[in-house]
């Protein structure tokens, strides 16, 4: 009997250790799941660009009210997704569109700060106004989401740097050098090339931003605007939504030349989820002919990986540019989705340290090196006063700024 009771310990010995193995991929899978949500429980998720205020005034005509984010709306953004995706932090695009140049862009660029300034006000249990990193990381105590502007489009400040100065004065924290078009002083990625990239204007405007401690931002610029940029800027710059050009040659992305040299100046490329700038397949897709193909989860952190690479995992985080784009990337459909992308990279091999980095702290390094920065230029410097006439030699092509 003994013999026969030792024999089924030795049975049920052997199938434990056989079933162990089979049984770890879902254990290994929950552990991921659960690693995510704890490392988004300590460190605020900084997403770089959503469009939220410019979905607001294109779907309900800039009535804040009325696109109520307490319930089902038609964007990719409300307040139980945000929960969902454990936003802790974000930078709500102030966009205007180079077309509203012509009429001159102030008024929109003003709407849009209301409204945007609106929603964090309509939510105060959701959201709170941040201008700093240790404002991020107060009202991410707090358990609301740290809410910051960034402008879209250096258009609108006019040739102005006492515009660009009044914005900054109202809450914007970066600004993006150029839009889809040019602007009398840099090039954008998008547009036909006028300058080589700055001008002295330009580079005024630049060393303007580094002494208020706002953020550069080079998203949408061509390739030598970046480089310009980066060979006069006195603080990190970012990127607040583009991706890497060496794997979809996108003129939005980032070349492999420019991601060298982030570790020299400090910056961040905050990686996006635009399924053209993210799969070579779909932003080279001909139309009808053919189905169109998708973009994956995967295909971003195929990007994410790139960078960290290149560059180092200092400076890469993420800038999904949701509700500012039409087909978004299959696994990454709205904001409640960030999660699975973490989730994806620590089955890559990502450490906890690593991921904590590109969710967050890369960014609020950057800040903190650019707030530094500002307070070092204002102790040798005033407030420019300088004009594109006298650096550039003639008056600007157009009106708004805009040649």
């Amino acid at each position: 009997m003994r013999d026969r009771h030792r024999w089924s310990l030795f049975v049920l010995a052997l199938l434990a250790a056989v079933a162990g193995p089979l049984s770890r991929p879902i254990a290994a899978q929950e552990s991921v799941a659960d690693r995510v949500a704890g490392i988004l429980r300590t460190t605020p998720l900084i997403d770089g660009h959503n469009d939220l205020p410019w979905e607001i005034r294109g779907t309900a005509g800039g009535d804040v009210a009325a696109y109520d984010l307490r319930g089902s709306v038609p964007g990719h953004t409300d307040l139980a997704r945000l929960a969902a995706g454990g936003v802790g932090g974000q930078f709500w695009s102030i966009y205007v569109s180079c077309d509203a140049v012509a009429d001159g862009p102030a008024r929109v660029q003003l709407e849009q700060i209301d409204i945007a300034k609106q929603i964090i006000r309509r939510y105060p249990d959701a959201f709170g106004a941040a201008f700093s990193a240790s404002d991020i990381e107060r009202e991410f105590a707090r358990g609301r989401i740290a809410s910051l502007l960034g402008m879209e489009g250096g258009h609108v400040i006019e040739n102005s740097l006492g515009a660009l100065r009044a914005y900054h004065g109202a809450g914007a924290r970066y600004m993006t050098l150029t839009h889809g078009c040019n602007t009398d002083w840099a090039d954008s990625a998008t547009d036909t090339p006028r300058h080589g990239g700055l001008t002295a204007f330009g580079r005024e405007v630049v060393l303007e931003m580094n002494r208020l401690g706002m953020l550069v931002d080079l998203s949408h610029t061509s390739p030598a605007t970046m480089h310009d940029v980066l060979d006069v800027a006195e603080a990190p710059v970012i990127y607040s939504h583009s991706s890497a050009r060496a794997l979809t040659d996108h003129p939005r992305n980032v070349p492999d030349d420019v991601l060298r040299r982030l570790p020299e100046n400090g910056g961040v490329v905050m990686v996006t989820f635009v399924p053209g700038f993210v799969s070579e397949a779909v932003r080279t897709w001909d139309g009808p002919t053919a189905e169109a193909p998708r973009a994956l989860l995967t295909d971003v952190a195929d990007h994410i990986d790139h960078i960290r690479r290149v560059a180092g995992v200092e400076h890469v985080g993420i800038g999904g540019d949701f509700d500012g784009i039409s087909t978004v990337v299959e696994g990454l459909e709205d904001v409640s989705t960030y999660p699975a992308l973490f989730e994806e990279l620590a089955r890559r091999g990502w450490t906890d340290d690593e991921l904590r980095a590109l969710i967050g702290g890369n960014v609020l390094r950057v800040m903190r090196d650019a707030e530094a920065a500002a307070r070092r230029a204002q102790r040798t410097r005033e407030a420019s006063v300088a004009t594109i006439e006298e650096l550039d030699g003639e008056g600007p092509i157009g009106s708004g700024g805009v040649r």
